[in-house]
């Protein structure tokens, strides 16, 4: 019986070059993976911050629009702001109160006192949707943030029939 040498473990260089090229391959695709998991991540997260910001909102301008008194409701717009883009009334209670946008910021006056309610408003619209009711004021309000290489995520909100309770 012959003895052959025993061969040298170790890799050949097709085995190396076959792990090298699937490394590669692996570390390309991988790379994409991470991007498209990172822009979903702050997709939703400024998804969900638009909704919650734009319905704090909605919220605010409602509880206090249902308050207000027919008779005071202005709707007309700020200097260089878009039409329709400030609501003025007053409350019951006799307190004035304007909703209007400044710039890409909602703002609430009350008597001297403003407050942000939001700072990504691209468009703010208050009006009556019946001429002949105007206890009803329908509001519409677009959020708009930027999220990655210049793109922007909007949001879009309307709250129609807000009723005005009080003649």
């Amino acid at each position: 019986m012959v003895k052959f040498p025993r061969a040298r473990a170790g890799y050949s260089l097709t085995e190396m070059l076959m792990v090298v090229a699937i490394i590669g391959i692996l570390a390309s695709v991988g790379s994409r993976v991470m991007l498209q998991v990172n822009r979903y991540f702050i997709l939703t997260n400024t998804r969900a911050d638009l909704q919650s910001e734009a319905r704090a909102a909605m919220y605010v301008i409602n509880r206090n629009l249902r308050q207000g008194s027919i008779g005071s409701i202005t709707i007309d717009r700020a200097a260089s702001q878009p039409f329709y883009s400030r609501l003025t009334f007053t409350k019951i209670t006799g307190n004035t109160m304007i909703f209007s946008q400044s710039g890409t910021n909602l703002v609430q006056t009350v008597g001297t006192k403003t407050r942000t309610l939001s700072k990504n408003v691209k468009y703010l619209a208050f009006t009556f949707p019946r001429s002949d009711d105007l206890s009803v004021i329908s509001v519409s309000i677009t959020l708009e943030k930027s999220i990655y290489q210049g793109r922007v995520k909007a949001l879009h909100m309307a709250s129609e029939k807000v009723r005005v309770m009080n003649d």
